[in-house]
């Protein structure tokens, strides 16, 4: 019987529901942290960031009109589909971190724990951000919470999986849409979580995952102009600080590592606006 041959598989950018190759036709080889091939990845684009924006824009009034309560179930789905390929997940970290098997399986399990946190946050967000506001009138003055919009996320550079979880979930729990660019060097636990959303009922567009290289990719969703925020959070100090200059044209709410003080509920307020809502007061 003659030897197969291997079925290498080309990890795709998640765009809009659907995995898809770069338009620009690149790809690049990631390799372990030991220095051995693991996979080739597409090579995101400038296009493939401006059609993620597109589809993060157009999916954003869904995700935020559903109800809290549904948004919450479909991030633990997520940690459902996270917890049955728990195997799969615990390989690509060992390799892409240099970690033992014990060590990433432990990284693993805090991911997962993460993606349930943030699936019990999203009806508690009304409570713990808004308020009922005393006024001189017969009215009720509440302050709710609404999402920024559409967030840009440069995912750790480092950790690989429990780095990314953090940045998109947090803005996709309060009800933003969200471009991520996985990182650079160690994408493939991302896109496998990207992966994974397609049978967890996000709505196609919520979660937008493009790999590729940092530098190429980063200028374009600071400058765009139909993002609402971004989370500086996967460059270095003097990369964001010229990232954050670049987005103060289009008023963007920028978020920096702060490791001192990179507390959970810091990334659930930095894509949060405060509306007012007046209300009469019946008989």
């Amino acid at each position: 019987m003659s030897e197969r041959l291997d079925v290498r598989k080309t990890y795709k950018l998640l765009i809009k529901g659907a995995f898809v190759r770069s338009e620009s036709g690149r790809s690049y080889e990631v390799t372990s942290a030991k220095g051995d091939f693991l996979a080739n990845v597409a090579q995101g684009s400038r296009k493939d960031v401006r059609d993620a924006v597109v589809a993060a824009r157009a999916a954003q009034a869904t995700w935020w009109g559903a109800t809290a309560y549904n948004r919450g179930q479909v991030i633990y789905r997520l940690a459902e589909m996270a917890e049955s390929r728990r195997d799969e997940l615990v390989e690509h970290v060992a390799l892409a971190e240099g970690l033992s098997a014990k060590v990433a399986r432990t990284s693993v399990s805090a991911a997962i724990d993460r993606m349930v946190w943030y699936a019990g946050w999203t009806d508690k967000i009304a409570q713990v951000m808004g308020g009922t506001n005393p006024v001189a009138g017969p009215f009720f003055n509440f302050s709710v919470p609404v999402p920024s919009g559409v967030v840009a996320v440069l995912c750790d550079q480092e950790s690989s999986l429990e780095g990314f979880v953090d940045a998109v979930l947090a803005p996709i729990c309060v009800g933003n849409t969200v471009i991520a660019v996985a990182s650079e060097r160690r994408p493939t636990p991302a896109v496998l979580v990207g992966e994974m959303t397609a049978t967890a009922d996000f709505p196609a567009g919520v979660l937008n995952v493009v790999t590729g290289l940092s530098d190429e990719l980063a200028p374009t969703l600071a400058s765009h102009e139909d993002i609402d925020g971004i989370d500086l959070g996967g460059a270095s100090n003097e990369t964001a600080s010229q990232l954050a200059v670049q987005s103060a044209d289009s008023i963007k709410r920028v978020l920096r590592r702060d490791d001192e003080h990179d507390q959970p509920l810091r990334r659930l307020r930095a894509f949060v606006e405060t509306s007012t809502v007046w209300h009469t007061i019946g008989q």
